[in-house]
Formats: C-alpha cells, structure tokens, sequence
C-alpha cells in the first residue's frame, strides 16, 4: 500500500487485493481489425491492426470468412508483440455480427451461433468474423468467448416492424453496441443504472442510427444498414420510394451500382463529393452555399430522428438525448441539434467517438465479475 501512495505501484496484481480480470477484445471491419488487451476496466495494450488494400485483393467476391485465418495470425501477433499468449487470458471478446435478432446483453459463443455466421444467411460483414475468431482463440482453453450487444440486437414490440407492404417489414439492424453503452454511461453518471432511463441516442458516424431506450430496454431504432432514417456520410438515408422505383427501372444503374449508393457511395459523398465531415464544415464557414444547405438538412434529418421516437416512450418523459459517434465530435453540430430539439425539454449529453473497445471489454468484464450472466445462443422462444 506505501508503494502505491508514493506512485510507484500504479494498479493492483492480478489475483492480489481484488480480481482484474484479462480481457482480448476484437471488432474486425472491412478493412482493419481493432485488437485490445484490457486487465479491468484499463486498456493495456491496443491497435488498429491494418490490412492492405493488396491482401484484401486475395478475398474480393468471397466469403467474409475465407479472411478467418489471416485475420486471426494478424491477432495472434499482436499478443506475441506484447509478451501475451492465449493463456494469460481470461475471455475473448468479439464483435458480434449478423445473426438472428436477440435481446441485448452479453452471448456466450456456442455451435449455433458459430454455424449461422458460417452461413452467413442474414448477410456479409466483416463482424461476422468476430465471434468466429474468439472462439477459435479460446478452443481447449476452458475459457470463455464471448460477443457483446451485436447490431441485431431487437428488443422492439411488433409494431414497429410493421410497413406499408406485408412482404417488406421492417428490420432492426443499428449500432447497438455503442448505443447501449452510450445509455449505461450516461446512467452511471447518474448513479442509477440503464434499466432505470429513458433516453434517446443519436450514433453518428459513416452511418447514423437514432434509438429510444427506455428503462432497460432497446425499443425503436432505424435500419443504419440499409440507408433508413437521416442520410449521412456515406449512406443515402430514407428515400422517395415512388422516385427511387422509378430510378430502379431507369436503366441508369445496374442492382450493384443502386446498392453502392444507398451504402457506400450515398449521402454527403453523393451530395458533395466528400465524407468529410470536417471539410464539409470548412466549406460551410467558408460561406459555400451548396455545403450550408447539405450541412442544414443533415442536421435537421437527426433531430426528426430524435423527437419522432417521443411515442416510443408512451408518455414517459425522456430524461436525455445522447449525441455519441464520430460527427459528436463537431461543437457546430452539437450546438445545432440542441438548438433543434429543445422543445424536449431534456439535457443534451455528449459522449463523441464509438467506445466500442471499452463496450466489448465491459460486457464480457460484467459477466466474469458475477454482475451479469451470459445468455446462450439462439435465445429460447417465448
């Protein structure tokens, strides 16, 4: 205790005073594949490990699961860098990918949910590829894998899948583990605890997903993966259906090309030739109109995302928004969606960039702890 007084013992030895647990976390995107080491809450070790346009090259119209094996050395060297090997852990935690809708909270890695992102039947992305990979390190360790708040994550009542046509009802597919750890830190800040809250999350990044969160429960968020709710830096956002069938049957584009532009190739990127949204605001102070005008109706498209999921709350009062992500970043936008929504009448928090590393790192640290218990995959009907 003298030594740590004098700073000279900085954090507590594992299996000594109180349990810090070791914690590897991997979220794979589509180009990278972020690697982190927590012992407790403390990152150690981190880095956003690349991967070359040229190795990529090797998997284009593949499967995203034909990268396992590079994808996992990659890992396995980062750990070897840093003097760790697969024994000095005490949980993998992934990023979990496109399975089947399921409650939040923390999954255990089981053959189920191993097989459905084999198959990759609810889609192709590169966070299929987190699970996968954790449980791969973990095999024949006695250790758990683990995947944290995925983005199918769907705790919304029925009617709100309901659409305009019976056979296109609405998915649920969002940002949700930054959402929910975006809402468990504004509770904790508040000494309560996420079941006890109502609050409205804005993630805005590449792309922007708007939910409600009310007393524990994911209840409303618009599709981000498929371009619904606001546009944004690369996604085209909700759309004119009549003028976007008409585009379809254009001739213009082919299925690809339409696809890219809802994904990829929309929203600022189409409206002004940047996903920027740094250079986007340059060019607003500069008095461009073309910029001003984008940079406005962005704006204005997320604070309609935010006071439209007041029913969501069923009269509830909401006690805050959160602006979370990338663009949370921007006290310009900030000041505006503020300026936009305060007919809530609720404070406006901030809490920029994605957290997601300390998210994954959490859920899997609750479990170990005993505050929280990993649920199985496919959950139980009913």
């Amino acid at each position: 205790m003298r030594l740590h007084a004098y700073g000279e013992w900085q954090r507590t030895p594992k299996d000594t005073f109180f349990r810090r647990h070791r914690v590897l976390v991997l979220n794979p995107g589509s180009t990278s594949t972020k690697t982190s080491v927590y012992e407790g809450d403390e990152e150690r070790f981190t880095d956003e490990i690349q991967h070359p346009a040229e190795e990529l090259k090797a998997f284009e119209g593949r499967p995203i699961t034909d990268q396992f094996a590079f994808r996992k050395d990659a890992i396995l060297g980062f750990l070897a860098d840093r003097g760790l090997g697969l024994g000095d852990l005490d949980a993998v935690a992934g990023r979990g990918g496109l399975l089947r809708p399921i409650p939040h909270g923390t999954w255990n890695v089981g053959p189920a949910m191993l097989a459905d992102l084999k198959a990759g039947a609810r889609g192709e992305h590169a966070s299929n590829l987190g699970a996968l990979i954790a449980a791969e390190l973990m095999a024949g360790t006695g250790k758990p894998a683990y995947i944290v708040d995925p983005v199918v994550v769907d705790e919304t009542d029925p009617k709100v899948k309901v659409s305009g046509l019976k056979e296109l009802p609405r998915r649920v597919v969002s940002h949700a583990l930054n959402q929910i750890a975006t809402a468990r830190r504004y509770a904790e800040g508040r000494e309560t605890f996420y079941e006890r809250i109502n609050v409205i999350v804005a993630h805005m990044g590449g792309g922007i997903t708007v939910g409600a969160h009310r007393k524990g429960r994911y209840i409303d968020v618009n599709n981000g993966l498929d371009g619904e709710g606001p546009f944004s830096p690369q996604r085209s956002g909700t759309l004119p259906a009549g003028q976007l069938i008409d585009l379809c049957f254009s001739g213009k584009y082919t299925k690809g090309e339409l696809k890219l532009l809802n994904k990829g190739r929309g929203g600022i990127i189409d409206l002004l030739g940047t996903a920027d949204m740094r250079e986007v605001e340059r060019r607003v102070d500069a008095g461009d109109p073309e910029a001003t005008l984008v940079w406005e109706a962005l704006a204005y498209q997320v604070a309609k995302g935010i006071t439209a999921l007041l029913p969501a709350f069923d009269g509830e009062p909401v006690d805050a928004v959160l602006l979370t992500g990338g663009m949370a970043r921007s006290s310009k936008l900030v000041a505006e969606l503020r300026r936009l929504t305060a007919a809530l009448g609720c404070e406006v928090q901030v809490y920029p960039g994605e957290n997601e590393m300390a998210a994954l790192a959490k859920g899997a640290l609750r479990v170990l702890s005993g505050r929280e218990t990993a649920q199985d995959y496919p959950p139980q009907e009913g």
